[in-house]
């Protein structure tokens, strides 16, 4: 007795699509054979389970029903059909099936069945068309057999069979065979010729190396020393350039060897020879014994051991399967040698033993038995064709996280293909621009054509479509269908129901079920419910469509996603000839305009917004009469707003930028032809990110009209409308309003589109139906007079970068990641190969011939302009030499000293005669306005050593020379011998004088810094004015722009943010893990590095300003959007990096700092003037070399034996202890130890290692750039020679021989240059005094106003305080520091950040000071408060309390006392774990939980 299959293994656990299909299976048989380990499971079913779910579900029974066991399960289905099953229906429902069968029976009869074409005379009589060929006649009966046992036998279905045989065709695709062959014989030989040639120069170097031995041998006589026979034996060696090593042994010469080589061989650089076959990498995967591989070098390290002898050389060698490491042990003195020999990128065989890495903890090789080059075992695909195809469509890392190919690796690809040209189309983006166009030459013949594939919304189309200007009370009928499908091409209408409506009142029903002649599939009936048999006994379309039409006669026609339902009306319509010319009115596109704040527009999302009944959802007659009372709700809705004709409703529709919004989108390529097109492509992209992004950057076709004047646009790839039409059935007319938009077709590979036949939503199942739909488009094109082009829609490279897009789309949690289409970069020929099925001579005109023409339509253009286009103020020139000499006169006289008249005049000139008089006004109408507001100004980088940027009061650095001058009667000082003994020093180190002439006390001043370091010796630098403003100054600096300038003159300074190392390691160690495939970190490694650089996102600057001249087009220049695509924000930035823009647009550098903030706190709680803080008051110089100023010890501090803690630029443990090291005795010390702070490989390794070693002191090392240029003039070297060295020292770029030569001439030490040579990057010594005139204010500051230093730091510097652990006094504090320190080695960042808060309290608790408990109603949000000679901390100093909430709080105080927990929680918004940790600190002063009383009260 048969029982049901779900109740024969109830604990099997199944999806629910595969739980119905087996709902009405039954289990007939269970058999198993004598071993117990194979069962087969006999059941019989209605439904049509496709083959690859049986197989899925066999082995889901075999790892549920038996985890533990070896066992096999075989399911043997039988299916009872309905009768609309016949053998025609049953091949296009189950031919996927059929032919997955077959395969894994024989893959011979199934390459003939699958290229066989089948036809069906009556329904139960199969004819197979197969070509005439040996092994289809040998093999004919058994295809019949197998067809015979799936068709008749498992499925029921009586068949007849017969096969016929035609003609075999000759293969078209054979034009350039005979060139392809000759090209490829040709690099064979190349190959060849150059392996043998190395190989006959490594034994022509052996044999003279052997000669000269024997020769030695020979003339070896009593009075030749071996000495002399050794140098003969390395002078010949030398000539031959071998680089080996000679022995010295009875006057003979070994052959080289390095380390344990025993092999004449000489491809072997180690070890001894080996013939073994190599295994491929990803087979290694335990400790499996002595192993050969080979592959490419992609990293070495090396790491000497500590004995000083040996060192481990490590060695990552891949070959595409996987990666794996190598170690060796070699003696230091061969290390060079064998590294010569693995080098990255070279090919290497290895000979060793597999074993766990102690270190690694991974498997690798060791024990190393041999070593030998071998070339290159990996074929390049190349393009052979005479004539070559260009790739149309290309996406980049720049393409959204969905390309993986740097635009680099793309062009150059290209033009060794010899192509040329080729198309840079990201996703909605066009930030690969620069790179790519930075990666053609002006000379190179080849061509990048600049486009993006847009996000295309279709906003032409009307609301209502062949609108006769209907009343809202005329007749409508509202109607909805249910198909077999999505194609009325292929499916079939099951059941049609409709509403009419007149007068806007339901008047008539029509509802009938329609026989489809064809089985409904499983997906249809679970989602309907409608079965075969419920229409078996119903009448056919051809009885039933004439009567429905009749029912419709006169009235408007609406639905609910009208595109679909009347798609199939007009095709059946179209196939029984009846006319079909209604009115259509669709609900969805309705709803967007009048329930706009929806954001999903389903018919049960608008039913329940509405408030409308919808039941058995998916049926006809219940979604028509749901439809039918929205449709009348919405007459009501459009009467109210006046609206009372079908054309009135139209007009309503015109699209808004929301509706925009909520459209679907299609994908499009838009390609610029010319400059004009460029613009108008970036005004496009612009628009698309600032006005229309949601989800994606949107461009509405309206908005494209109005800008192709310079562009084409294709129909893109299967998102495309184009196809996506053609694909449902849309209507004749449709597609050729499609196809009209569009200035070319494109078509693609089938394997892109592949995806469609896994899809059980996709109208499509098999290879020939997306042949088909390519063919469509090819006649479309023809029919259209429309260029149709073949393309990649590239995504990676090669066919195995599909790795790298695979592991960033898991990332981003797609779940067919696994399923990645063919989307790499083809040749012509793979592309002619491709599409071989549309004849030879269609194929070359898709792939070779319509690419060229849309090309050769493309100018060559540059994507960024090439000129420099400044900001015009006017009389800019004037204004500031007037600016500077009035301020000069100011301080000097009206009769200047010669220095400051030269040193003026000469840098007026320079910056004048170059162009950069603007930027130094701009500079200056912001630092005085911040100034006018109360705000000190901070220079950054080089512009202080300009005296004119002193002088127009750009930065408070004085570049001259130390000087004295008094205020009062302009007395100056420059050349005193007294004066010249500070030269290359600070001013304020000189001693206090008084004026000779008046007696005033003279003012000190001068850093002297030459201006050549800011401009360059003939203005050939391009200046950069960096600014540090207060932080929360900065928006109102960045608003004031706008006023310089006008508004829309300004935008912030883009920038790309991309997949970093760390995030894709994480990426594809996730991806691995989550899968159970386990892989070595060296293969991680290598993936990562195809990941790493693809966009995430976009940034801003965190102060670049970019200026747009008065009368120029921002698009001209670059695309605009927001940062991160943020909708709420009125922040616009450059789209492009903007490195890519900063050579032709001034950028303003307008930074956010914590220092001018501090200072200004600290001024308004003192009263005092920064500016006024001597820079040469000793107790503050002795913060920098001890405690005494704060009166107390080390010991007091931790340890710490300065009292710089918290002090900008000397507060850390770093600096800390370069300061007791060098002990700075003032103030220009201090400006050289931060330029050494700051710099690079400029303190470690390199100037401590001097001063250590007596050869340099912290006078004579170099700290900052300036040294350099000013060090190496002073010794005679050519000032613009001196300016090009320190450019390339401070840049990391070293110094060239011919550099080394010149310095060694003029006498420079030897340290001095090794010195130069290890720096990495280095600081100007204008902005460390910059910095270091900040930091001294604030120190001054923390020795005489010590209660406002502490509130002003823990204010705004303080970036982990923490009220809990810092305000209970300073026993509870001393107890946690040593809780952290003994934790020291694993802290979070955020503890090592509260460690460092920690020491300024514990150094304010030492010197005597306390803070008052929080109170709630005095307590500030974030600002701490001096009362009563104690701290109040500020509110945000709570344990999860951020800043805004503190805010509420700090409101909320000032409009009265809180009743209770309860009133605490509703009146600020914080949540009850913070209001917990605030009353067990005692802050909530016993208020009660709610403001209920009690009896208890009282």
């Amino acid at each position: 007795m048969a029982n049901a299959f779900l109740e024969v293994f109830p604990t099997l656990q199944l999806n629910h699509e595969m739980k119905g299909l087996l709902s009405e299976a039954t289990v007939t048989k269970v058999a198993s054979n004598r071993n117990r380990d194979f069962i087969r499971v006999y059941f019989d079913n209605t439904r049509l389970i496709p083959k690859r779910d049986i197989w899925r579900l066999e082995e889901d029974m075999r790892q549920q029903l038996f985890p533990n066991q070896k066992m096999q399960i075989k399911l043997m289905e039988h299916y009872r059909l309905s009768s609309q099953y016949t053998a025609k229906t049953l091949l296009d429902t189950y031919k996927e099936s059929m032919l997955c069968e077959i395969k894994e029976y024989s893959l011979l009869l199934y390459n003939i069945f699958r290229k066989a074409e089948i036809r069906f005379e009556e329904d139960m009589q199969m004819t197979l068309i197969l070509e005439d060929t040996l092994i289809a006649r040998e093999s004919q009966d058994e295809l019949i057999e197998v067809l015979d046992k799936i068709i008749r036998e498992r499925c029921g279905i009586q068949t007849k069979f017969d096969i016929q045989f035609v003609e075999k065709k000759e293969s078209h695709y054979k034009k350039d065979t005979d060139h392809q062959i000759d090209l490829e014989v040709e690099s064979i030989v190349r190959r060849t010729a150059a392996a043998k040639s190395e190989h006959e120069q490594e034994h022509a170097e052996d044999e003279m190396l052997g000669a000269v031995a024997k020769e030695n041998e020979a003339d070896t006589s009593k009075d030749q020393s071996p000495k002399e026979q050794s140098a003969k034996v390395a002078k010949t060696k030398s000539a031959a350039d071998a680089g080996s090593r000679q022995n010295g042994k009875k006057g003979g010469v070994k052959k080289r060897e390095y380390g344990l080589k025993r092999s004449d061989n000489p491809d072997v650089f180690y070890g001894r020879d080996f013939d073994e076959e190599a295994v491929t990498i990803d087979t290694i995967q335990g400790e499996v014994g002595e192993v050969v591989i080979r592959g490419q070098i992609i990293d070495t390290d090396m790491r000497e051991l500590r004995n000083g002898e040996k060192t481990i050389v490590k060695i990552v060698i891949t070959d595409f399967t996987d990666t794996i490491a190598a170690k060796i042990f070699v003696k230091n003195e061969q290390r060079d040698e064998l590294m010569e020999h693995l080098k990255k990128g070279n090919f290497i065989k290895i000979k060793g033993v597999t074993t766990m890495d102690k270190f690694d903890h991974e498997i690798g090789l060791s024990f190393l038995a041999g070593m030998k080059k071998i070339p290159d075992f990996t074929t390049p695909r190349l393009d052979n064709s005479m004539e070559k195809r260009v790739e149309l469509h290309c996406h980049t890392k720049m393409s959204d996280m969905d390309g993986v190919s740097d635009v680099k690796d793309i062009i150059k690809r290209a033009k060794a293909w010899g192509h040329k040209a080729i198309a840079i189309t990201d996703h909605g983006a066009v930030q690969a621009f620069t790179d790519a166009y930075h990666s053609v030459s002006p000379e190179d013949d080849f061509k990048v054509i600049y486009g993006v594939e847009a996000y295309l919304v279709d906003d032409l189309k009307e609301i209502i479509t062949n609108s006769k200007n209907q009343s809202l009370d005329d007749s409508y009928v509202v109607f909805d269908l249910e198909t077999t499908g999505f194609s009325p091409n292929t499916c079939k209408i099951i059941e049609i129901g409709a509403v009419k409506v007149e007068n806007g009142v339901i008047t008539e029903r029509f509802s009938e079920f329609v026989n489809p002649q064809v089985p409904i599939p499983f997906k249809i009936e679970e989602l309907t419910g409608i079965r075969d048999d419920m229409v078996m006994g119903a009448e056919t379309i051809e009885e039933i469509l004439p009567r429905f039409m009749e029912f419709c006669e006169g009235c408007v026609m609406i639905a609910h996603n009208a595109e679909f339902d009347m798609s199939f009306i007009r095709k059946n319509c179209m196939d029984l000839d009846i006319p079909c010319d209604h009115t259509v009115g669709d609900t969805v596109a309705m709803a967007r305009i009048l329930l706009p704040a929806l954001h999903r527009f389903k018919l049960d999302t608008v039913a329940k917004a509405l408030k409308i009944s919808l039941e058995n959802h998916h049926r006809a007659v219940d979604d028509a009469e749901c439809t039918a009372h929205i449709f009348v709700k919405f007459i009501e809705m459009l009467k109210e707003r006046h609206i009372e004709t079908l054309n009135d409703l139209n007009s309503l529709g015109a699209t808004s930028v929301d509706t925009v919004k909520k459209l679907p989108t299609h994908h499009a390529i838009i390609l610029a032809q010319n400059e004009v097109g460029r613009i108008n492509l970036y005004r496009l992209v612009s628009e698309s990110h600032l006005t229309y992004y949601a989800k994606r950057p949107r461009i509405p076709k309206s908005l494209y009209l109005k800008y192709k004047e310079g562009l084409c646009i294709g129909s893109a790839c299967v998102a495309g409308e184009l196809y996506q039409a053609i694909l449902n059935g849309r209507p004749q007319e449709e597609i050729a309003r499609l196809v009209n938009f569009y200035d070319y077709l494109e078509i693609q590979p089938l394997g892109n589109n592949m995806f469609m036949l896994e899809s059980d939503k996709a109208p499509v199942e098999t290879i020939e139906e997306l042949q088909e739909i390519n063919r469509k488009i090819c006649r479309l094109g023809e029919e259209f007079h429309k260029p149709v082009v073949a393309t990649c829609d590239v995504h990676f490279l090669d066919p195995q970068d599909e790795v790298y897009r695979r592991i960033i789309m898991a990332g981003k949690g797609f779940k067919d990641s696994d399923d990645q289409a063919p989307l790499y970069l083809r040749t012509t020929e793979e592309m002619l190969a491709e599409f071989e099925y549309l004849g030879s001579e269609k194929a070359r005109e898709v792939v070779i011939t319509n690419p060229n023409k849309i090309a050769a339509m493309c100018e060559r253009i540059e994507p960024v302009r090439p000129d420099k286009c400044p900001p015009v103020i006017e009389n800019s020139d004037q204004m500031l030499r007037d600016i500077c000499y009035n301020k000069a006169h100011e301080m000097y006289g009206e009769e200047l000293p010669p220095i400051v008249q030269e040193r003026l005049e000469r840098e007026l000139n320079s910056i004048i005669s170059n162009g950069y008089a603007v930027m130094y006004i701009i500079a200056q109408k912001l630092v005085w306005k911040s100034n006018e507001d109360g705000y000190l100004v901070g220079s950054r980088g080089s512009v202080g050593s300009s005296f004119a940027a002193t002088m127009s009061g750009i930065t408070e650095v004085n570049p001259l020379r130390p000087h004295y001058y008094c205020k009062k009667c302009h007395y100056s000082d420059f050349d005193s011998k007294e004066v010249l003994a500070y030269a290359g020093r600070s001013g304020c180190d000189m001693p206090d004088k008084n004026c000779p002439v008046c007696g005033e006390p003279l003012t000190k001043d001068g850093f002297d810094i030459p201006f050549e370091t800011f401009l360059g010796f003939k203005g050939n630098k391009e200046p950069d004015i960096d600014l540090n403003f207060s932080g929360d100054y900065q928006g109102k600096a960045h608003r004031y722009t706008e006023v310089i300038f006008g508004e829309g003159q300004t935008f912030r300074a883009g920038t790309i943010g991309t997949l970093a190392d760390k995030t894709a390691f994480g990426y594809a160690k996730n991806y691995y893990e989550e899968r159970g495939i386990a892989k070595r970190n060296c293969e991680i490694d290598r993936i990562v590095q195809g990941c790493v650089g693809i966009r995430r996102t976009t940034g801003q600057h965190p102060g670049g300003i970019i200026v747009l001249p008065v009368g120029e087009e921002i698009y001209s220049f670059t695309p605009v959007q927001h940062p991160a695509n943020d909708m709420e924000t009125d922040i616009i930035t450059t789209h492009f990096d903007y490195h890519s823009i900063d050579h032709n647009l001034l950028k303003l550098d307008i930074l956010g700092h914590d220092d001018p903030t501090m200072i200004r706190m600290l001024e308004d709680l003192t009263g005092i003037d920064a500016q006024q803080i001597p820079l040469d008051e000793p107790t503050v110089m002795s913060l920098f070399l001890n405690t005494s100023a704060l009166g107390v010890e080390p010991e007091d501090l931790g340890g710490c034996p300065l009292g710089s803690l918290g002090i900008p630029e000397f507060g850390t443990d770093f600096v800390i202890q370069m300061l007791i090291d060098t002990k700075p005795q003032s103030f220009s010390d201090l400006i050289r130890i931060s330029g050494l702070s700051h710099g690079t490989d400029v303190w470690l390794g390199n100037a401590q290692t001097l001063i250590e070693e007596g050869k340099a002191t912290i006078s004579t090392a170099i700290c900052t750039r300036d040294d350099i240029m000013i060090y190496l003039i002073g010794m005679g070297l050519e000032s613009e020679l001196s300016f090009t060295i320190m450019e390339s020292v401070r840049k990391g770029k070293g110094l060239k021989d011919e550099w080394i030569e010149e310095m060694k001439a003029h006498d420079v030490p030897d340290w001095y240059i090794w010195s130069c040579q290890k720096i990495k990057y280095m600081f100007p010594k204008a902005h460390a005094a910059a910095y270091v005139m900040m930091a001294w204010r604030i120190a001054y500051c923390k020795v005489y106003y010590p209660l406002a230093y502490y509130a002003a730091y823990f204010s705004i510097r303080a970036t982990a305080f923490n009220y809990e652990l810092m305000c209970q006094g300073k026993e509870k504090l001393n107890y946690f520091i040593k809780d952290y320190e003994k934790r020291k080695d694993t802290l979070t960042k955020k503890e090592q950040d509260t460690v460092k808060d920690m020491r300024i309290v514990q150094e304010m608790y030492a010197r005597g000071f306390t803070f008052l408990p929080l109170d709630v109603y005095t307590a500030k949000a974030r600002y701490f408060q001096i009362i009563d000679g104690k701290l109040m901390p500020a509110l945000n100093t709570i344990e999860g309390l951020g800043d805004k909430a503190a805010e509420a709080i700090e409101d909320a105080a000032k409009q009265g006392a809180f009743l209770s927990k309860d009133d605490f929680r509703q009146r600020t918004k914080v949540s009850k774990t913070v209001i917990d940790l605030m009353s067990d600190l005692g802050l909530l002063g016993g208020l009660p939980e709610t403001n209920q009383l009690s009896l208890f009260d009282f």
